[in-house]
C-alpha cells in the first residue's frame, strides 16, 4: 500500500506556508485600510532612525567683499530601535485529520491543506490586529504591548520631543472649534517644517466624535455633510471635514475594552513621505537569517511520534512615526 507523509510535501514547506498566510486576505482595519504606513523590509533585527537637525535663521547684512562665518556641519542624531518579535503557534492533531484523509492516499492532501489554511487564517487575523495595534500607538506616539501597559517604544522620549496636548473643551457651547482645529493645524505644520502634507486626520474615540458633531457650532456644518454624501449610516466611520481636519470615529475593541480613550481625539498628517513606516525585520529562523523581512512567516514542525504538527508563525514589526512633533492629542 503506498505510504505518504502530506505534511513532508512541497506544499507545507516553510516557502509555501509562508508565501500562503502572506496572501490570506484578512479582515482590513482602519489604519491599515487607509495605507498611512509604508512597508519597510530589513535585513536586521534593528532600525537605525537618523534625525537631522536644520534650523533656520534670519540672516545678518554684511559690506559687500565680506565672508560670512562657515556654518558648522548641521547635528546628526542617529537612534537605533530593536524591532519586536511576535510569535504565534497552532497545532493541527491526528485527530483533527482523521476520517479526513484516507490512509496511504496520494489523492486527498487538498482536503488537509484545508485544515491547514483554516489555522494559518486564524493566525493571520492575529497577526494583522497586532499590527492594527502597533499602529495605533504610532500615531499615539506610545507603542503598547498586548497587555495595555507595558511600553515598548515611547517615540516622544526617544526623539526628544514632548507630546502637545488641545483641550477642545467640547462641552462649553461656547467654544470656538474652529479656532482649536486651527490650533492643532498650526502644532502640525510646526512639526513638519517644510515638509507638505495632504490633509490632517483626527481619529477619535466614541465620546469625542458624538460631543463634537452635537456642538452648537458643528452640528449644522455635519448635518450638511452627511445629507450631501447620503452616507449617513457611515459618515462616522469614513469621517466628516471642519475647520480644515477629517474627523473619523475610529472603531476597535477586544472583549468590550475600546482602544483608543472615548474622550480622545489623535491627530496626525497624511502624505508625507517616510512619516509613517512599517519595518519588517528578518525571522529568528535559519532559512531566514539576513534576508529581507516579510510581514509575516510561517512553518510546520511534526510532533513527536507523528502526532500530528505544530505550526509556528512569527511577525517581527516596528510601526514608527519617525516625527512625533508631528502627534497632537485632543481632549474633550
Amino acid at each position: 500500500m503506498p505510504s505518504l507523509d502530506v505534511f513532508k510535501a512541497d506544499a507545507f514547506s516553510m516557502v509555501s506556508l509562508t508565501a500562503a498566510i502572506n496572501a490570506l486576505p484578512y479582515q482590513p482595519k482602519i489604519l491599515g485600510s487607509m495605507g498611512l504606513f509604508t512597508s519597510v523590509p530589513i535585513t536586521t533585527t534593528s532600525a537605525i532612525i537618523e534625525k537631522k537637525e536644520g534650523k533656520l535663521a534670519v540672516l545678518q547684512t554684511q559690506p559687500r567683499g565680506t565672508m560670512p562665518t562657515v556654518e558648522s556641519s548641521r547635528n546628526r542624531v542617529v537612534r537605533s530601535f530593536a524591532v519586536p518579535h511576535i510569535p504565534a503557534n497552532g497545532t493541527i492533531r491526528a485527530d483533527d485529520v482523521q476520517n479526513v484523509r484516507a490512509f496511504g492516499s496520494e489523492t486527498e492532501t487538498e482536503t488537509v491543506s484545508g485544515l491547514v489554511n483554516d489555522l494559518l487564517m486564524n493566525l493571520r487575523a492575529d497577526h494583522e490586529t497586532t499590527f492594527e495595534w502597533h499602529r495605533l500607538g504610532a500615531l499615539r506616539g506610545i507603542i503598547l504591548d498586548a497587555d495595555g501597559t507595558t511600553t515598548l517604544y515611547n517615540l516622544f522620549t526617544e526623539f526628544g520631543e514632548t507630546m502637545i496636548t488641545e483641550s477642545f473643551a467640547l462641552d462649553t457651547g461656547t467654544t470656538n472649534v474652529k479656532q482649536m482645529c486651527a490650533n492643532v493645524i498650526r502644532h502640525i505644520e510646526d512639526g513638519l517644517g517644510a515638509d507638505t502634507y495632504t490633509e490632517i486626520v483626527g481619529i477619535c474615540g466614541d465620546n469625542f466624535f458624538d460631543t463634537l458633531v452635537a456642538h452648537a457650532e458643528v452640528v449644522a456644518a455635519y448635518q450638511n455633510w452627511t445629507a450631501a454624501t447620503m452616507m449617513q449610516t457611515q459618515q462616522i466611520r469614513s469621517g466628516f471635514v471642519f475647520g480644515g481636519i477629517r474627523f473619523i470615529n475610529y472603531r476597535a475593541s477586544i472583549g468590550g475594552s475600546a482602544w483608543l480613550h472615548t474622550d480622545h481625539c489623535r491627530f496626525y498628517p497624511t502624505g508625507v513621505q517616510g512619516l509613517f513606516q512599517h519595518i519588517m525585520a528578518p525571522g529568528d529562523m535559519i532559512d531566514t537569517v539576513n534576508t529581507r523581512g516579510q510581514a509575516i512567516y510561517a512553518k510546520q514542525e511534526v510532533l513527536p511520534f507523528g502526532k500530528g504538527i505544530e505550526i509556528h508563525t512569527q511577525s517581527n514589526p516596528l510601526m514608527i512615526c519617525t516625527r512625533p512633533a508631528v502627534l497632537v492629542l485632543g481632549t474633550q
